[in-house]
């Protein structure tokens, strides 16, 4: 199939762009487009407008201040190789792996991963473990939305129509710790089945800190808070963690479709994330 008729823009300057989603009605930002275009081929959505934002370099700087600021027109291949990224967010490349090909990842962006929202990305489950904050524009001015306050529903960021998701800002874990990301599709590069983050700090063999983020098995990707609840202040020992993970895991409302069941998800996700906490641990 084709895309329906649109009007096209291709703004050369932030300020423009801004104008354009003031003005103009029912229009979609086309960054990356590894998701849009098969969308509109496919005639899923049907906007009156598109505005390409590619020609927005200033939307595709990483830089470090007391954050790690990543702007949202960053190509995910550029995220794989930068060094700063390499320093500051490992875990960050070690999810990329599992995120489509290297065509893909030469055109996808990180903003256009958060604001189209799949419930197995990858790269919101990462900004879920930092806590990131997320800063959108709009021709009335800037303001910051926290991470774990970005999905409202399945495939619906908390952004306005007339707002553009501009910058990521992320805060690095200081001091000795480990990382650890683990994932599941039934061929590497497809969307997750199943996915689990862990960042860990452990003293003295008692966890100290610990955050979890989960893909794949509900309509958005989460901060899995109810099972870093249970295991901060534990002892490390995989055994327990197995057994205090449980009741956790069985509060999710997992997601029954054509590929698997729901009780396959829950299954497959307890391994995930015991071997994604074994990971992070064994790095801490």
């Amino acid at each position: 199939m084709k895309a329906s008729a649109f009007t096209y823009h291709k703004p050369n300057s932030l300020e423009d762009a801004l104008g354009l989603l003031q003005n103009e009605e029912d229009a979609k930002v086309l960054a990356g487009g590894q998701s849009l275009m098969p969308m509109l081929n496919m005639r899923f959505v049907q906007p009156e407008t598109v505005i390409d934002v590619n020609g927005l370099d200033e939307l595709a700087r990483i830089s470090v201040t007391d954050k790690l600021e990543i702007g949202a027109l960053t190509r995910q291949k550029t995220l794989a190789k930068d060094p700063t990224i390499k320093q500051h967010l490992p875990i960050m490349q070690e999810a990329l792996t599992w995120v489509g090909h290297f065509q893909t990842q030469s055109r996808g962006t990180i903003g256009g991963s958060l604001c189209h929202l799949d419930p197995a990305a990858e790269l919101p489950m990462v900004a879920l473990l930092y806590d990131a904050e997320l800063q959108v524009a709009s021709a009335s001015g800037i303001r910051s939305i926290p991470m774990q306050e970005w999905a409202l529903a399945y495939m619906m960021p908390s952004i306005g129509p007339d707002e553009l998701l501009t910058k990521i800002m992320i805060k690095p874990w200081q001091g000795s710790h480990g990382y650890g990301f683990q994932e599941f599709a039934r061929r590497h590069g497809d969307f997750a089945i199943a996915a689990a983050g862990c960042l860990i700090k452990i003293d003295n063999n008692i966890i100290e800190d610990i955050a979890i983020s989960i893909g794949g098995v509900e309509d958005v990707p989460r901060r899995f808070t109810e099972c870093e609840d249970v295991l901060r202040g534990m002892r490390y020992d995989i055994d327990d963690i197995k057994t205090h993970v449980r009741e956790p895991l069985s509060q999710i409302n997992y997601l029954d479709d054509s590929l698997v069941t729901g009780a396959y998800r829950r299954r497959l996700l307890k391994g995930l994330l015991i071997r994604a906490i074994e990971q992070a641990a064994s790095r801490s």
